[in-house]
């Protein structure tokens, strides 16, 4: 495993809306803390950074844009020159530039951060594999809540966030820790 020099960070959706109680328990309490420690890295490594902003088109949704949410957590706003990309639904390369500008660049290599595991993240991570980006995620440094199964039984935010991850390793993408990227 080796880090290029212009493998992006792509960070999911750290916006105030997704710290809102209504959403539930969560696991990875210190993804938080591994994110910035990533994202710090990447500005004094001055590797490509790519913030992704959730405009929901669902008016329940932490994340709708006529609310107070929808803006990024003022630890994680993205500082000039930092790549912007904004989108509807859950996967950051569905009718965004986001392949346009990595393929631009020439950036091959994409880490990936962030929340929800089993949703932006896991259906981000899915896309760049299936593009042949050399796609990782970083398990400590996303996170998810309690959900139930398609059959009503209720799944612990560990459970949802190994299944995702689960499915993500060795097809689409490889599963790292933050440590073994910043060592």
């Amino acid at each position: 495993m080796e880090l290029k020099t212009n493998a992006a960070l792509i960070i999911i959706d750290q916006q105030k809306g997704i710290l809102h109680p209504r959403l539930g328990r969560r696991n990875n309490p210190q993804a938080e803390e591994r994110m910035l420690a990533l994202l710090g890295h990447w500005r004094r490594s001055g590797r490509p950074i790519v913030h992704v902003q959730h405009l929901s088109r669902s008016e329940d949704s932490v994340f709708w844009p006529q609310q107070s949410g929808v803006e990024f957590q003022e630890r994680f706003e993205p500082l000039p020159g930092e790549q912007l990309i904004q989108k509807q639904v859950p996967d950051a390369f569905c009718s965004t530039a986001l392949e346009t500008c990595l393929r631009g660049a020439g950036i091959e290599q994409l880490i990936i951060v962030g929340v929800a595991t089993h949703n932006s993240v896991e259906s981000t991570a899915r896309t760049a594999g299936n593009l042949g980006f050399d796609t990782w995620v970083v398990e400590d440094a996303c996170f998810t809540f309690d959900k139930a199964d398609f059959f009503g039984n209720a799944r612990s935010a560990e459970e949802v966030h190994g299944m995702s991850l689960g499915n993500l390793q060795g097809e689409y993408a490889t599963v790292v820790s933050t440590a073994q990227i910043l060592n």
